[in-house]
């Protein structure tokens, strides 16, 4: 089973020898991993260039400038562009980040998930993160989301589901649209992940207006917006993110801000997600 990766990357050199020297020096090789160096004015190309010429497996590609600073879009737009020049063929395409170390075994676990299971689309383990010397889990997302940074997809089912939607709201969309289509979304505790930087370190101080528009384009009605928004402030422990999201998701209309996705998907979307709140209520 051919494994392909890529990872978008910028700024890295704190990180990308260490992300990259996990994956080469996997119990089960992956085909071929892709690094697009999404313009860097680090070190991040010199170090890119020293390792591909010692790794067969291990190329990357450049390009100038991203076209988007919003979060979502900046990293998808830089995986497509990576993606467009991928020569080789693949079983299981992987979108990781830049910032993460991965256990020996995480390919090989990877494949025998793919291997076992035909209808599974998508797999993942979980991102940890240091706390006081010790590793942890990061618990922002609920047990059987697949975050971002660790996606993986059976050829068919990225087929299924049209790639990736530059937009924020992209990881969620993608299992809801693999479900959609039936294929099964999967996630290991056992497959821990350590991550460098935690998640939104770095995201711009328009994420909560991003967050709530991403939510009406992905149709959620009010009532799920409202939860989905008050869930992430109290993950982010910052109350003023709710307002904010709540009040750009209210301000949304079609005409200005298009749906990422059909009315059919958008009611399976609703349908799914009530259907989890009403299992982790009752």
């Amino acid at each position: 089973m051919n494994i392909v990766i890529i990872i978008p990357a910028y700024n890295e050199e704190a990180h990308i020898e260490k992300c990259l020297t996990s994956l080469v020096n996997q119990s089960y090789s992956a085909k071929h991993i892709l690094v697009v160096d999404d313009g860097s004015t680090d070190k991040t190309p010199d170090i890119l260039s020293s390792l591909c010429s010692t790794y067969e497996n291990l190329t990357y590609v450049s390009r100038e400038k991203s076209f988007s600073h919003e979060p979502g879009s900046k990293i998808v737009e830089a995986f497509n562009f990576g993606l467009s020049r991928l020569a080789s063929s693949y079983d299981i395409l992987c979108k990781f980040d830049a910032d993460l170390i991965f256990p020996n075994h995480y390919l090989e676990t990877l494949r025998k998930a793919f291997e076992a299971n035909s209808t599974l689309g998508m797999f993942a383990g979980f991102c940890s993160i240091e706390n006081n010397g010790v590793w942890q889990i990061e618990k922002l997302t609920n047990p059987d989301h697949i975050r971002g940074a660790l996606k993986s997809y059976r050829q068919n089912c990225f087929r299924d589901i049209g790639g990736l939607t530059s937009a924020m709201g992209w990881d969620t969309i993608d299992e809801m649209k693999a479900r959609y289509y039936r294929w099964e979304v999967e996630t290991d505790k056992t497959l821990v992940v350590k991550h460098l930087k935690p998640t939104g370190l770095h995201y711009s101080k328009s994420l909560p207006i991003v967050f709530g528009i991403s939510l009406f384009r992905m149709r959620y009605s009010f009532a799920l917006a409202f939860l989905t928004c008050f869930k992430m402030a109290l993950n982010k422990n910052e109350l003023d993110f709710f307002y904010k999201a709540m009040l750009a998701y209210l301000k949304s209309n079609s005409r200005k801000n298009s749906f990422l996705i059909n009315e059919k998907e958008g009611n399976f979307i609703r349908k799914y997600r009530w259907r989890k709140i009403k299992q982790r209520l009752f």
